[in-house]
Order: structure tokens, then sequence, then C-alpha cells
């Protein structure tokens, strides 16, 4: 602490404020406090833009809501996303290398269940045992007032949509639907339903995830590579495809 007379006032500077003695008033300084960002919460810097594939400015995090559903793709929660891998290769293999079918696996179990809670319940009366501790299983009202307002807002912009594209008011989506439907189909040719499943639900929880980890040397690697196929697109364009052109102009030209 410093002190010195200035003008008549008492001057006292601290480290974080300063005070006049003869003036009520307290100016305070404060040291500037430093503000931490969190890894996917980071501020765009402008100058790695163009570093970014599509110039994207959000995280991958974000990008996927950044609820829940982006943790459990992410692998935030890993026990989460292992098990729905786990279930998933489980459903899988015995549906695809049992024989087994959905609704012959669901008959089973739910046969196997009444049977089991069946025989359960009189083996419990005849020897005055407990019954089964089975819950009063009941929907209530709200619920499937809730359940059937979603089902019908979705219904309704499914359907307010499918209008539009009959009607040819909405090109590009109507180009999009064709091309995606052409991919369902040539996709679903060369597998079954399941294992298409399976398969987009493997992808869906690796692929993000390995590319929110070194996304840095992925959108490097893959603008290089966009970079080099441009500049290799304009040499040949320079070297042969504007020959071509000439050629067809000319002989265009003299026919």
């Amino acid at each position: 602490m410093r002190g010195f007379k200035l003008l008549g006032c008492n001057l006292v500077i601290t480290p974080h404020q300063v005070t006049y003695s003869s003036n009520p008033t307290t100016i305070q300084i404060y040291k500037p406090q430093q503000i931490t960002v969190s890894q996917h919460h980071q501020i765009p810097n402008p100058s790695m833009g163009s570093k970014r594939l599509f110039n994207r400015e959000r995280s991958i995090h974000d990008i996927f809501g950044g609820g829940l559903c982006a943790d459990v793709v992410l692998w935030r929660r890993k026990n989460v996303t292992m098990g729905i891998l786990l279930v998933a290769l489980s459903a899988w293999v015995v549906f695809e290398k049992s024989g087994y079918t959905v609704l012959s696996l669901v008959s089973n179990v739910f046969l196997l269940l009444f049977a089991i809670l069946f025989f359960w319940a009189k083996s419990a009366a005849i020897l005055s045992r407990p019954p089964p501790p089975l819950p009063d299983l009941q929907i209530s009202e709200e619920v499937i007032n809730e359940a059937a307002a979603f089902i019908c807002s979705h219904m309704n912009t499914l359907l307010s949509v499918s209008r539009d594209i009959s009607l040819g008011r909405d090109s590009k989506l109507f180009y999009k639907l064709v091309a995606s439907l052409l991919l369902i189909s040539v996709v679903g040719s060369w597998t079954d339903f399941l294992t298409l499943c399976y398969t987009s639900l493997f992808v869906l929880l690796t692929v993000p995830a390995f590319y929110a980890k070194y996304d840095n040397q992925i959108d490097t690697y893959i603008i290089l590579a966009y970079k080099e196929t441009r500049r290799l697109y304009m040499r040949l364009d320079a070297e042969c495809f504007s020959n071509i052109k000439k050629m067809i102009i000319e002989k265009w030209k003299l026919s």
C-alpha cells in the first residue's frame, strides 16, 4: 500500500482499489478476470472460417442439438452409448442368425411371461403365499392426449409437406425426396432392413464421435483434397476440355 498527497487530498492506492480519504466516494479498480471458454463452446474465429468444412462455426455438439441425444452420439455418456450398441448387436444376432422374426420373438416372450405369472399365482393360492407383485398399470388420459396431439401435429406437417411436393410448390424438396428415395432403394437392394438399421445406428454412434475428436485434421485433409481436385479439373479443362469445346464449335460453324 502506498500513500501520498495530491492537491491537498490523501490518496491511498491498494492493488485492488483507489480511495480518497477526504471524499467518501470510493473508486474500485478490479483486476480483469480470466474468462474460460469450454472446449465445445468456443468463440468462432473469423480467420479460422476457411479451415472448417462448409465454413461451419458451431461445434458438432451444438449441431446435434446440445442435449442428451448429442451426449449419446458423441460418447459423452459412454455407458448409455455402449448399452445401445450392445442391445442393437444382440437384436441383430437374434433376428439375423437364429432365424427368429420380430413377431415370433415377441410372441414367445409374452407366452413365457404369462405362463410364469399364471403358475406363480396358482401355486401361491394353493400354498397360501402372496401373489406376484404386479402393479396396477394404467395409462392416464393426459398421457393419451399428449401423445395424440404430438402425432396429430407431426402427421399434419407431413401431409402439408407432401401436398406442397405433389403440387410442385417446392422443387428443391422434391429433388431431395427423389434422391433420398433412390438412395434408399439402391441400399435396400444390397441388404435387408434389419442389417440396414443396425449399420445406420453403428455409423451414427461412431462417425460423428470420431469426427468430433479429429475434426481439425479431417477438415484440413478434406479441404486440401478439394483444392487439389479443383486444380486438376482446371488443368484438364484448360488442356483438354477447352480444346474439345473449340473443335465442336468449329465443326458446328463449318456445318
